[in-house]
């Protein structure tokens, strides 16, 4: 029994870090949260690099940083030119690499249009909209950790992730919702937070899953070692990369709350 929780004091000592520093560039917007954005990134691409081609480190560093530097400059491109900016570091990966040429491309996309909807959302949205997003993120990860190794049950989907059961699943739902519901004196139409909530939820489940899947055809445990009891960057924010690509679409399918901060 203790051994499913001995990775619970890293897990949450390293969360305490995060939050911190996260919440901090969150709220103070700017140049400080499109720096920690455009880092984050940056990492990640590194990490996703390193899986794909462990044995060349410093082409991973290289395209690293130029994901860094694509996110701060697609910020302040015309919409037209935003798209095939940040596809450049992928494209430039399937060369430097030369194995996975679809996965570098694609992931590496998914990871800098990530990065760079976060930063458009702080700008037009303010602090709740990536405050609420950034919890229900956290809520359905937390929620479906705690259920999954409580309850156990039926596997979501072990192929995959075996890890993953329906208990938690569910318990991400809920938890989402919850957050929802928090929210509801900031904003007009809380049946609508809600249900976006949820479904942002999933989302960021499908982010776990495809980052999941990703390790499994490399053949590696985590995408890096950077956050004790987290391993990388990218184990730790796949579902926010789920998360925001599916609220950017729902933004321009259903009418969004408007937050009041």
């Amino acid at each position: 029994m203790a051994a499913q929780w001995e990775d619970l004091k890293p897990r949450l000592m390293t969360a305490a870090v995060m939050a911190v520093v996260g919440i901090g560039a969150i709220w103070l917007g700017g140049v400080w949260f499109l720096a920690l954005v455009a880092v984050a990134s940056g990492v990640m691409i590194w990490e996703l690099a390193r899986m794909i081609a462990p044995e060349k480190p410093a082409k991973a560093i290289q395209l690293g940083v130029l994901g860094a530097v694509t996110v701060i400059l697609a910020r302040f491109l015309p919409i037209f030119y935003v798209f095939p900016v940040l596809a450049a570091p992928g494209l430039v990966g399937m060369s430097l690499l030369k194995r996975h040429p679809v996965m570098i491309a694609l992931y590496g996309f998914a990871i800098l249009l990530c990065g760079y909807v976060l930063i458009e959302f702080r700008h037009s949205g303010g602090v709740g909209t990536i405050l609420w997003m950034v919890l229900v993120v956290i809520a359905s990860d937390v929620a479906g950790y705690f259920a999954g190794r409580s309850l156990g049950g039926p596997k979501f989907w072990p192929a995959i992730s075996p890890k993953k059961t329906w208990s938690g699943t569910v318990a991400g739902w809920v938890g989402a919702a919850a957050v929802g519901l928090a929210f509801a004196p900031f904003v007009s139409g809380v049946g609508a937070l809600v249900l976006i909530s949820v479904l942002v939820a999933f989302a960021a489940q499908m982010g776990d899953i495809a980052e999941s899947a990703i390790k499994r055809k490399l053949g590696v445990k985590d995408s890096s070692n950077i956050l004790p009891g987290h391993g990388g960057l990218m184990d730790r924010f796949d579902g926010l990369i789920g998360a925001a690509l599916c609220l950017m679409v729902v933004a321009h399918v259903l009418p969004m709350p408007v937050f009041t901060f």
